[in-house]
């Protein structure tokens, strides 16, 4: 579950588009809620440490040109854990002084929020960062400073070393090129899920006619067809395009499930026609960064098509409360951000649990927290599953030498119910347990970009 770098092409394959094992073992669960204070013999052990307080940057895209919500959901769920953990007494004494920067989500403001979080304000670590173009992440790592369970919009967690992707990594993280040589790699596991569960054999993939769109579907494609499916593949004239004509095509050709590399405004453009065309389709597939619970505005034109949504991730599904450290998630959002919880997603989720592994880390430093310390905790070769919040199975860094031929990547899945939430509409889980849905699966290459 490590080879997680396919969430980032999506996202930039449909954002660019508009701009163009064991688990870790603690003595007793340790939620924000939870953590009690600690050590008196504290020192200013480190840059950023104090006997009484640790200063976290975090980066986010807050007044970027794809709107306030689309690179900020981390920074919510990163404040909300910080906040619950500063009110329970801090992490062993200490409270965190979380320093927010919004780099405007281009790469020159990310490169001023690098030099501003570690340069002026001497930060400790990142948490919860989610930068659409990371031109930053060079000199944070040059400086040595970790970059704990960050969303991978681009390579750069598959290419430092002091930054630490929310999904693990296996790959080399040498500071040269992403992954091997440039190269990435990717399991089959949501197709496989698909195929046993729902039992489709013909798949339709959508992309636009641009470059980062093709590449994107053309993974998804040899995915698909490793899996033995029958892949129909339709591309979209950006400037002007005929949703109708492919949609029609589908239709005519059995698809019975469609994955897509597009932005939400295409989808939803896709789902009207596969509506008004009266398409029977099992499911509509969505990435992680589309499990969220703007499903029912972005979709309200085509209710039979919005309940075939289903998203996959390696994470809780974040409106399952039935889960004590989800339960503790959603009511410490609430408690933080309110007005944030009808606009939250899966990332809001991984956020959090990004603030939770780094204070996991600080932890188990004791009284004298240093960055060689946290960073050791990181590297340990430990699975870590974020106290239920995520899939532990690969979710470390211990690095493969080779790229593993095959993996077991285990799988969480969703779908979008209008009649879910007390008829409110929401994301129902589809599987018994995230992990132990897992799959022994083929590693595919896809270029880093």
């Amino acid at each position: 579950m490590r080879a997680k770098s396919l969430v980032a092409a999506v996202v930039l394959s449909s954002l660019a588009l508009v701009a163009c094992g064991s688990r870790v073992n603690n003595t007793e669960p340790t939620t924000a809620a939870s953590t009690q204070a600690g050590a008196s013999n504290n020192t200013a052990s480190d840059v950023g440490v104090t006997p009484t307080e640790i200063k976290i940057g975090t980066i986010a895209g807050l007044s970027s040109g794809f709107g306030p919500d689309t690179f900020s959901a981390s920074l919510y769920g990163a404040r909300a854990y910080f906040k619950a953990l500063n009110a329970a007494g801090g992490v062993n004494g200490r409270s965190v002084n979380l320093v927010e920067c919004d780099d405007k989500g281009s790469g020159d403001g990310n490169v001023s929020c690098a030099h501003k979080l570690v340069d002026d304000e001497k930060v400790f670590a990142l948490a919860g960062v989610t930068a659409f173009n990371y031109a930053g992440a060079q000199y944070i790592n040059s400086k040595g400073v970790p970059d704990i369970g960050g969303q991978p919009v681009g390579t750069e967690y598959d290419q430092y070393p002091h930054l630490y992707s929310i999904y693990g990594s296996y790959y080399p993280r040498n500071g040269d090129r992403p992954g091997y040589n440039g190269t990435l790699y990717a399991g089959t596991e949501i197709y496989r899920w698909f195929k046993q569960n729902l039992h489709t054999n013909v798949a339709g993939v959508v992309y636009y006619n641009v470059a980062p769109s093709q590449r994107y579907a053309k993974s998804v494609a040899d995915g698909l067809r490793k899996e033995g499916y029958n892949v129909v593949e339709e591309q979209i004239n950006l400037g002007a395009p005929n949703w109708d004509s492919a949609v029609l095509d589908l239709k005519r050709r059995g698809v019975q499930i469609v994955f897509d590399a597009m932005d939400d405004g295409g989808n939803a453009q896709l789902c009207n026609s596969i509506e008004s065309q009266k398409m029977a389709l099992q499911a509509k597939v969505t990435t992680p960064q589309g499990w969220a619970n703007n499903i029912g505005q972005v979709y309200s034109a085509s209710p039979n098509c919005r309940n075939t949504i289903y998203s996959t991730s390696g994470s809780a599904n974040y409106q399952d409360t039935s889960i004590p450290a989800v339960a503790q998630f959603q009511k410490d959002l609430q408690a933080a951000a309110p007005d944030r919880v009808a606009k939250e997603n899966l990332w809001t989720l991984e956020g959090y649990a990004s603030a939770q592994w780094l204070t996991d880390a600080i932890r188990s430093c004791g009284a004298n927290v240093t960055r060689t310390c946290v960073e050791a905790f990181m590297n340990s070769g430990k699975d870590y599953d974020g106290h239920g919040l995520l899939i532990s199975a690969g979710r470390n860094f211990k690095k493969a030498p080779e790229p593993p031929a095959q993996d077991q990547n285990c799988l969480n899945v969703a779908r979008w119910k209008d009649s879910a939430n007390g008829g409110k509409g929401g994301w129902e889980t589809q599987v018994k347990d995230m992990n132990t849905n897992c799959f022994t699966v083929p590693n595919l290459p896809y270029p880093a970009g």
